[in-house]
């Protein structure tokens, strides 16, 4: 099992994928607690509890190619992640849009509002977990 991640400054989004690595589904939203890092504790019990070989976490570089402040972000917590849950790999996967693409398939089955917000950060991190796996799939390992 890989797990998917998608960090952002209010939620992280989570996936899991099948034993075989073909399909991401969404797992849960985490709610960040940057002052604790409850929630880099919750994904690592996570890891454990679905005895993952992966962590697959999204870098949202920006359209030029050069880290802001939301890559930073994720930088920072994968770090962390990485010092609790060694040594299963952390790895990124440039997830430039994977929030705009979550939105749209939201939206096209008919989920808006407070109810999006609620799953939209899953659903990023099935997308950044997908693109890793069909990548790793096609022989083109996706990574930083």
């Amino acid at each position: 099992m890989r797990l998917g991640v998608d960090v952002g400054s209010v939620r992280v989004g989570v996936a899991i994928s099948d034993p075989d690595g073909v399909l991401a589904t969404p797992l849960v939203t985490l709610a960040r607690d940057c002052a604790g890092q409850a929630d880099v504790s919750e994904l690592a019990t996570l890891v454990a509890a679905h005895a993952a070989v992966e962590v697959v976490v999204g870098l949202p570089v920006g359209l030029s190619g050069r880290d802001g402040a939301a890559a930073a972000l994720a930088r920072t917590y994968a770090a962390a992640v990485a010092a609790l849950i060694a040594p299963v790999e952390v790895r990124f996967v440039d997830e430039r849009l994977s929030t705009v693409s979550a939105e749209r398939m939201l939206r096209g089955r008919g989920v808006r509002g407070k109810a999006a917000r609620q799953v939209v950060d899953q659903v990023a991190a099935v997308v950044i977990l997908q693109a890793a796996l069909d990548a790793d799939r096609a022989g083109r390992r996706s990574s930083e």
